[in-house]
């Protein structure tokens, strides 16, 4: 376990409720194209994340840090920790519909993918890419 702790708020949740299970694990992907995960590399100086939701018995090789969550564990690459900070909220902006993580520090991610790795047209939901 990391000393780092995400918080889903109230809408996340909700949004989120229906899809994860005991059967299913949460992963936040840095988006710097390494990985099965990570959709494309950084291609300017924004720090990008994804949530990803993938099956419990999924490899997630790298994913070696755990964030504890109100969700439960969120796994994620060890390097990744660099850009996070210890006490995390990932919210939604219901104006935009969007995921935001926040930390003490402030913003780290104004607009955070959403994939779901277990729903066949997952990647085609991705609302922020």
């Amino acid at each position: 376990m990391s000393n780092r702790k995400l918080t889903f708020d109230a809408a996340v949740v909700n949004k989120l409720a229906s899809k994860v299970n005991n059967q299913k694990k949460l992963l936040l992907t840095f988006e710097d194209g390494v990985g099965a995960f990570s959709q494309h590399a950084m291609l300017h100086m924004q720090t990008q994340f994804t949530l990803n939701i993938v099956t419990i018995n999924t490899p997630t090789e790298g994913y070696n840090t755990i964030l504890d969550s109100n969700l439960g564990p969120v796994a994620v690459k060890d390097y990744s920790v660099e850009d996070l900070q210890l006490n995390m909220t990932l919210r939604l902006n219901t104006h935009q519909n969007t995921l935001q993580l926040t930390g003490e520090g402030g913003m780290i991610d104004d607009n955070v993918g959403f994939i779901d790795f277990t729903d066949p047209d997952g990647i085609k939901k991705n609302p922020s890419r």
